[in-house]
């Protein structure tokens, strides 16, 4: 799935190609409000701190996915001791479509499943995390790596280490597939209403966890 990660600063709009982006330059809600389909996170269960993180978009600029962050924000740390006591849940939201022609003609869009989800969640989990004995010089090729597994791992979500988890999504039971890293966990499945949701996190279980459309994208900022 061929998308860019873009996100506006002060009002003007930008785009990045990595999954990793400063938490300063995370807080404008234009692009979540640019999308044609309903923004998820966390179901009013859960009370902590929530924020926006970024949208992933088409070449012909439509919004494609995007990420909403709930409790404390993690931050790219060596210091190992310091990222386990982060406790955060990541959701994505990804558009479920097929394989379609771009709208400006320039090229085909691949479609977007489950496993979509399940790789841009594996893939946001690991821009916080490298191992603490890591160069920093090194970050980017261990990163690669380590992104080439998590989109190898989410073409084969029925197989270990995959397993499923029931989990509520508007109040009505969904199956996810789940696993669990030295990093954190990661999870994908379908909602209503013709969107995936993915999830990561660190520090909180996953398990009690549920999902819900969000009616004010605003009250992220």
């Amino acid at each position: 799935m061929e998308t860019t990660s873009r996100v506006d600063t002060d009002g003007a709009p930008g785009t990045v190609t990595a999954e990793e982006v400063p938490a300063a330059r995370r807080r404008t809600v234009d692009g979540y409000l640019e999308a044609p389909f309903p923004w998820y996170g966390l179901d009013e269960a859960f009370t902590g701190p929530r924020w926006l993180m970024q949208v992933g978009t088409a070449a012909d600029g439509t919004v494609q996915h995007g990420s909403t962050g709930h409790g404390e924000e993690p931050s790219v740390k060596t210091d190992g001791a310091a990222a386990e006591k982060e406790r955060f849940a990541a959701v994505i939201t990804v558009a479920a479509s097929p394989v379609r022609r771009s709208g400006d003609g320039t090229g085909v869009l691949d479609a977007t499943t489950v496993s979509s989800a399940a790789w841009l969640a594996g893939s946001g989990l690991l821009a916080y995390t490298w191992p603490p004995q890591m160069d920093h010089v090194l970050r980017d090729d261990w990163l690669d790596q380590q992104t080439e597994t998590a989109f190898t791992l989410a073409d084969d979500l029925g197989s270990a280490p995959w397993s499923t988890l029931s989990l509520p999504v508007d109040g009505v039971p969904v199956e996810f597939h789940y696993r669990e890293s030295e990093f954190g966990w990661v999870l994908a499945g379908s909602a209503h209403g013709g969107v995936h949701i993915g999830a990561y996190g660190r520090g909180m279980s996953a398990y009690g966890l549920g999902f819900a459309v969000i009616k004010d994208i605003a009250a992220y900022v």
